[in-house]
């Protein structure tokens, strides 16, 4: 637990530009706070002291804003940023050094008693807002944008993006970029680009229609 928890602060110490150092996370830092209470609540809840482990991961919703389900697997390396309201269900799994952003949902989608969260890979980035339902893989280095609604499995580096969620970009081997990683807010907007091309086209349009009009004009 201490080896994971360690691995979570260094990670946020790499990804969290606004953090001022050590103390400043340790005294501040709610989305590190709700991941250290996780990683208590759940060596509690893997040795069977479920009720405790629910219990201190309730006070714990309280104080950071935060809610993590005890039986949830997270690998080390996670960081929550600005975590008010961010909620991880039962189920859920997530792969080394993913990062999340406030408002995040990783849900279930019905009421089945197995499977029924999201598994995330490693290096996952999921903006702010948005909600990855049921029981669908997330490859690894994906980016998910800003209040994306994702129903469906994605590959791994893929970026996606709308309502609901669509891949816009693949391969872009993004995992050696830490800076390109954190970059969700540049994420490419196909209802922008589809609207640009219908501009485009209508222009060319009225075009033609007006050099037809000098045509017949000029007869």
């Amino acid at each position: 637990m201490f080896l994971e928890i360690r691995e979570d602060f260094r990670s946020l110490l790499q990804k969290d530009p606004a953090v001022k150092g050590v103390l400043d996370i340790i005294l501040n830092h709610s989305g590190f706070h709700a991941v250290v209470i996780y990683r208590i609540v759940h060596g509690l809840y893997n040795i069977g002291l479920v009720l405790l482990a629910r219990f201190i991961s309730t006070a714990g919703r309280f104080l950071t804003g935060v809610e993590i389900h005890p039986a949830a697997r997270i690998a080390p390396g996670f960081v929550i940023d600005h975590g008010m309201g961010v909620v991880i269900g039962e189920t859920t799994e997530i792969g080394q050094g993913c990062l999340i952003y406030q408002g995040v949902t990783l849900g279930g989608t019905g009421k089945e008693r197995g499977k029924r969260h999201p598994t995330l890979g490693k290096y996952v980035v999921v903006g702010a807002g948005a909600k990855v339902l049921g029981p669908i893989e997330i490859g690894d280095f994906v980016k998910i944008g800003a209040n994306s609604v994702v129903l469906n499995s994605v590959p791994a580096h893929s970026i996606v993006v709308g309502v609901p969620g669509k891949v816009v970009k693949d391969k872009q081997h993004i995992e050696s970029e830490l800076t390109d990683a954190l970059d969700h807010n540049y994420l490419p907007d196909p209802v922008e680009r589809r609207l640009y091309a219908m501009e485009q086209l209508i222009y060319e349009l009225q075009k033609k229609l007006e050099s037809k009009k000098d045509g017949i004009g000029e007869k």
